[in-house]
């Protein structure tokens, strides 16, 4: 089965790419030409840090969700292009996704995201 990305229980993305290692965290969505809107780049840390997302060398803008050790939101910020940058305390994933995603599921903090990480 593959992986979904649900908000309270809805289906938010079906194209899920993990990222865990620190090159493909680095590159993170840098140097493509966009993403399509049921696709999400999921971070995947070892264990909760602070994080800073940056934009450089990202051409479209993104909905940057973070959360928690419980895939609970404790952030979101939408990030423009090649200047866009954003740091958060105590993040276990970071997910990115197209632009208005968080406008149109509604995602709010202390919602509950739900996905397979194993």
């Amino acid at each position: 089965m593959l992986p979904v990305l649900k908000y309270n229980g809805i289906d938010i993305a079906r194209n899920i790419e993990f990222s865990r290692t620190i090159l493909k965290q680095t590159l993170g969505l840098m140097f493509r030409k966009g993403i399509p809107i049921d696709h999400s780049m999921i971070f995947v840390l070892k264990k909760p840090s602070q994080v800073s997302i940056h934009m450089l060398f990202v051409f479209f803008p993104i909905d940057v969700i973070f959360l928690n050790e419980k895939k609970e939101i404790t952030g979101l910020s939408r990030l423009r292009p090649w200047v866009g940058y954003k740091a958060m305390e105590s993040i276990k994933y970071i997910i990115e996704m197209k632009a208005g995603t968080i406008e149109m599921f509604h995602l709010c903090k202390g919602g509950q995201m739900e996905f397979e990480d194993n």
